[in-house]
């Protein structure tokens, strides 16, 4: 019976192994349709508001996502809504503090969720994260730093709603692991994006001056709605489905190398020393969490 007990344990042991690394490659595509799509976004902003463009366009998302797949218990309803919540807290938080804050800053700031996702999935778990994974997560905010700050940092009236948002975000990819493996992932996905349309399109209303997407947004607008709201949610959620919350935080890191990379091939953007040595720490400290994590980093509740 032991005999039998090791071989079934060996045979399932690198089906664990292939499992987890599509997990990882997944969160990796999301990571780079988040960041090599910044040129589009960052286009579009011009002919919507910011808020106004996060509804429009996760509201195309979530129309996809429900036309597949609808929630059927009140559970998975309720699991979406507040993912969503958390969703529309860290794009709200950030937006409002782009107001008075730099880009540079904001990039900055919001990628203290790296550091946070580990230090708040330790308190969930009521465990201490392990200090590889701090030293990885560490290595790779400093990179985010290289990559983001140019001019040095200046704190700024609107860096404290900007550490609003990495908490939100932190606080998205932490409750995703716990949830995300127990619902439908496509159905559930779609809901978190209706609440994140809703709220946004609400906010627009109240905070500034709504519109109705003209013809030069529709291109940005199915762009992002589609590859960004649906196709990389759901790499993400689904991803969260076997990753934990460190490791997931890491690889999404991955987004502002991604970003800088599209921008040095799509608009001829010169990458330079600092580029490849933000995205290289980047790497980095994936490498170090992805190498060190155990059961501290399983989902949590599982």
């Amino acid at each position: 019976m032991r005999t039998r007990s090791l071989a079934v344990e060996t045979e399932r042991y690198p089906r664990s192994l292939s499992r987890n690394s599509l997990a990882a490659v997944s969160l990796a595509a999301a990571a780079f349709l988040f960041g090599a799509t910044f040129v589009v976004v960052k286009d579009a902003v011009t002919v919507l508001p910011p808020l106004g463009f996060v509804g429009w366009r996760f509201l195309i998302g979530a129309l996809v996502l429900l036309a597949v797949a609808r929630p059927r218990t009140r559970a998975a309803l309720t699991a979406g809504v507040i993912a969503g919540l958390w969703l529309f807290a860290g794009y709200a938080f950030q937006t409002k503090g782009l107001v008075t804050t730099s880009a540079s800053n904001s990039g900055l700031v919001t990628g203290l969720y790296v550091v946070l996702t580990p230090l708040l999935a330790a308190a969930v778990r009521r465990h201490r994260p392990h200090p590889l994974v701090l030293g990885g997560a560490l290595l790779a905010f400093g990179g985010l730093a290289v990559l983001t700050m140019s001019n040095g940092f200046q704190l700024q009236t609107g860096d404290a709603w900007t550490l609003g948002a990495a908490v939100a975000f932190a606080g998205h990819i932490v409750y995703l692991s716990r949830v995300a493996h127990l619902h439908p992932v496509v159905a559930m996905t779609g809901v978190q994006l209706a609440v994140t349309a809703v709220l946004g399109l609400a906010a627009s209303a109240v905070f500034e001056d709504f519109m109705i997407p003209g013809s030069a947004s529709v291109v940005p607008l199915l762009v992002t709605g589609i590859a960004i709201s649906a196709g990389a949610f759901l790499l993400q959620v689904w991803s969260q489905t076997i990753l934990g919350p460190s490791r997931t935080a890491l690889i999404l890191a991955l987004e502002p190398a991604f970003a800088a990379l599209t921008g040095a091939v799509v608009l001829e953007e010169r990458l330079g020393l600092r580029g490849w040595l933000g995205a290289g720490l980047i790497l980095a400290g994936i490498y170090v969490v992805l190498t060190s994590t155990g059961v501290e980093d399983e989902l949590i509740g599982s």
